[in-house]
C-alpha cells in the first residue's frame, strides 16, 4: 500500500524523480546512462562536458529570438514562447533520439546555469518515469572547475617532457609509451594539430579553446598524481590553441628526456607523418609562405621550388637544418637539462617500441621528485 502510494505521488509530482547534481566527478557522471547538453548547438560546439550529447531544447535561432523578446519587449512573452518551443523540441527528442530508451534509463541534463531549459526538459522526462539528474549551476559549474584546475590552482603537476628535434618520432614514441602503460597525455591529439606551420589537419578545424581546455582537464583528472605525466615538449601554442598558464609553466619547469635520431631518418619520418598535409593541394606552399618573416626571400623561393617539384624529402631536410633545428635548439637552452637521451637509429616500429619501453622505465625511476 505504502509503495503504491509513493509511486502515485511520483506520478503526480514528477520533480520527485529529479535529482540535483553538484558533484561532477567521473564517478558521479558514470552513474548516468547519458549526459545530455540541452543548450543550443552553438553553445555545445564551443564547449561541453565529457561525452555529452547535444539535445537542444532551443535552436540557435530560437534562443536568439527568445532572448531578444526577453530584453526588448516582455519577459512574460519570452517565457511563454520559450516554453512552447521547448515543449516542441523535447517532443521531437522523445520521438527520435530517446524513443528506444528503456524504463530504467537514467539521464543527466544541464544547460547554461542549471535553470529553465534543463529543468523544463527534466520535468517532462521525469514525468515519464525516468530518474533524471540536473547539474546544479549548469555548464558554468563545469567551467569553474576547468578554470580552477588549469589556471588558478597552486598544486604541482608532475610532468616528464618528451623532447627531440623535428622528425625524431616524438608523437609515435609517446603513443607507443601510452600503449605500454605510461601515464601520458597526447596534447597534439587534443589540439588536433602537430604544432608547427605545417601542423594543421587538412580539411579539419581545431577545437575551440574552451573545448580543448575541457578535454585537457578531463584527461588530467584521470591521472595518478603520484606518478609523472609524459607529454610531448610543446611551445605555449599548438596551432591557434594556447596551453593554459598553469600547465605550460609546469611543463616548462619539468625535466625532459630527449630523442636523438639521424637526420636522414628524421626526413623520412616527416614525409610519412605529414603525408595528409602534403596531399592537400596548396597546403605546403601556403605554409612555406608563413615562414617569410624569418628567412631571406631566396631561401623561401628554394623551398617553394622543392615543393613544386614534390621533392618532399629534400624539403624536409632543408626545413630541419635551416629552420626547425636552430629554433628548437634555442628554446631547449632555456629549459632544464635533459635527464636522459634515447638514441634511435631507425624510426621503424621496432625502434619506436624499444624507445617507448625505455621511456616507460624512466617514468618509473624518476618518479615523483620531478617537481
Amino acid at each position: 500500500m505504502g509503495q503504491a502510494l509513493l509511486r502515485g505521488k511520483r506520478a503526480l509530482y514528477p520533480w520527485r524523480m529529479i535529482e540535483p547534481v553538484a558533484d561532477l566527478s567521473p564517478e558521479t557522471l558514470s552513474r548516468y546512462d547519458c549526459v545530455i547538453d540541452v543548450r543550443s548547438p552553438a553553445e555545445f560546439a564551443e564547449d561541453h562536458l565529457p561525452d555529452a550529447i547535444n539535445m537542444p531544447v532551443l535552436s540557435n535561432e530560437e534562443r536568439a529570438e527568445v532572448g531578444t523578446i526577453y530584453v526588448r519587449d516582455s519577459r512574460f512573452r519570452a517565457r511563454r514562447l520559450g516554453a512552447a518551443l521547448i515543449a516542441r523540441n523535447v517532443a521531437r527528442h522523445l520521438e527520435n533520439a530517446l524513443s528506444e530508451k528503456p524504463a530504467k534509463f537514467r539521464p543527466l541534463l544541464y544547460c547554461w546555469r542549471g535553470g529553465m531549459r534543463s529543468h523544463a526538459m527534466a520535468t517532462i522526462l521525469s514525468a515519464i518515469g525516468w530518474r533524471t539528474g540536473v547539474v546544479e549551476g549548469g555548464y558554468k559549474s563545469w567551467r569553474r572547475m576547468v578554470v580552477d584546475a588549469l589556471f588558478t590552482s597552486v598544486d604541482a603537476i608532475s610532468f616528464l617532457r618528451l623532447d627531440g628535434a623535428t622528425g625524431s618520432g616524438k608523437t609515435a614514441v609517446l603513443r607507443a609509451a601510452m600503449r605500454a602503460g605510461a601515464q601520458a597525455i597526447d596534447l597534439e591529439a587534443l589540439a588536433h594539430h602537430k604544432g608547427s606551420v605545417f601542423g594543421a589537419a587538412p580539411g579539419s578545424a581545431q577545437p575551440p579553446q574552451k573545448l580543448f581546455e575541457s578535454r585537457l582537464f578531463n584527461a588530467l583528472r584521470h591521472m595518478d598524481g603520484a606518478r609523472p605525466i609524459l607529454v610531448e615538449a610543446e611551445s605555449a601554442h599548438i596551432g591557434r590553441i594556447t596551453l593554459p598558464r598553469r600547465v605550460w609553466k609546469a611543463m616548462a619547469a619539468s625535466p625532459c628526456v630527449v630523442l636523438a635520431a639521424p637526420q636522414a631518418a628524421r626526413a623520412d619520418q616527416i614525409v610519412h607523418a605529414y603525408r595528409d598535409f602534403i596531399a592537400a593541394p596548396g597546403a605546403v606552399a601556403t605554409a612555406i609562405d608563413r615562414l617569410r618573416p624569418f628567412h631571406p626571400k631566396e631561401r623561401i623561393a628554394e623551398w617553394q621550388a622543392l615543393a613544386a617539384a614534390e621533392d618532399w624529402r629534400a624539403l624536409a631536410a632543408a626545413l630541419m637544418a635551416l629552420h626547425y633545428d636552430p629554433l628548437y635548439a634555442r628554446a631547449r637552452r632555456r629549459g632544464p637539462a635533459p635527464v636522459a637521451t634515447v638514441k634511435i637509429d631507425r624510426l621503424d616500429s621496432d625502434e619506436i617500441e624499444r624507445a617507448a619501453a625505455l621511456i616507460v622505465d624512466l617514468t618509473r625511476v624518476v618518479g615523483v621528485p620531478l617537481l
